[in-house]
């Protein structure tokens, strides 16, 4: 059973629960949200996988998840990028924002979600289990089909786009 970080309106640690739970429940919680930048300054996106528990087929961020109890949101985000993208590179916090939305399945996203920025120029080894494709993009190329095609991305991954520090996190 996998825990989720359960956190109060500051951030705070108030307790811990079982992930779908929390999603269904719509409790807020601890998240993480990985932006991988290549040398030309391009995002990595992730095609979540089809049969994950929301958002399945979804275009998002690089890799996303929730730090287990004990456990910083760089060292969790280290974790599920080499199990994900099956990669490894250094991490660094950018910021944090806090969201709720309605997802599919009835589920509630309710995140305290923390931004980790890092760079690769490689080629990712996807868990298929986990992500169905990937492909870097020019950030204003991914805002131009964001908007065209809303229902292509997931619901985080559009409210950062929005985020004035995304024009900060591009990684030489």
């Amino acid at each position: 059973m996998e825990e989720v970080i359960l956190v109060d309106e500051q951030d705070r640690e108030i307790g811990t629960m079982e992930k779908l739970a929390a999603h269904e429940q719509g409790k807020l919680h601890r998240a993480f949200s990985i932006l991988i930048f290549n040398r030309k300054g391009e995002l990595m996106l992730q095609q979540r996988a089809l049969d994950k528990y929301h958002s399945g087929g979804l275009w998002t961020n690089t890799c996303c998840s929730h730090p287990r109890p004990g456990e910083t949101a760089i060292e969790a985000g280290r974790r599920k990028l080499i199990q994900e993208m099956g990669f490894d590179c250094e991490l660094t916090y950018s910021h944090k924002f806090i969201y709720k939305v309605e997802l599919d399945n009835n589920l509630i996203e309710h995140e305290w979600d923390h931004v980790l920025i890092g760079s690769y120029n490689g080629e990712p080894a996807l868990n298929p289990e986990e992500a169905l494709s990937w492909k870097f993009m020019a950030l204003d190329a991914i805002q131009k089909d964001v908007s065209v095609n809303p229902q292509n991305y997931t619901q985080w991954f559009k409210i950062i786009l929005q985020q004035p520090q995304l024009n900060k996190l591009q990684i030489a």
